[in-house]
C-alpha cells in the first residue's frame, strides 16, 4: 500500500455495543467514587495505565477487556453522531 492510499478500519457492531456499555459502567463507577470520569477515562486511554480507573464495581477489570482504540472509536462515533444529528456515522 502506498502513502497515497487510505487504509480502511472497521469495528464490528457487537464491539460497538460492548464498548458503549463498558464506558457507561466505568463512567458510573468513577462518578460514584467521586472522580471526574472524563479526566480519568482520558488518562487511561492516553497512557494505558489502568490505575486511572477505580476497582469499584470491577471497573478496572472491565475496561481492560477492550483495546483502547475500540474505546476511543466508540467515544468519537457517539460524539459525531450527536453533533451531526445522524444516527450512524
Amino acid at each position: 500500500m502506498s502513502d497515497n492510499e487510505t487504509m480502511m478500519f472497521k469495528v464490528e457492531n457487537e464491539k460497538e455495543n460492548e464498548a458503549r456499555e463498558l464506558l457507561l459502567s466505568v463512567y458510573q463507577a468513577l462518578k460514584e467514587k467521586g472522580y471526574n470520569p472524563i479526566n480519568q477515562i482520558v488518562g487511561y486511554i492516553l497512557s494505558g495505565d489502568p490505575t486511572y480507573i477505580t476497582n469499584h464495581m470491577d471497573a478496572r477489570s472491565a475496561i481492560r477487556k477492550l483495546e483502547r482504540d475500540e474505546l476511543l472509536e466508540e467515544i468519537l462515533r457517539t460524539y459525531l453522531e450527536e453533533s451531526t444529528g445522524k444516527g450512524s456515522v
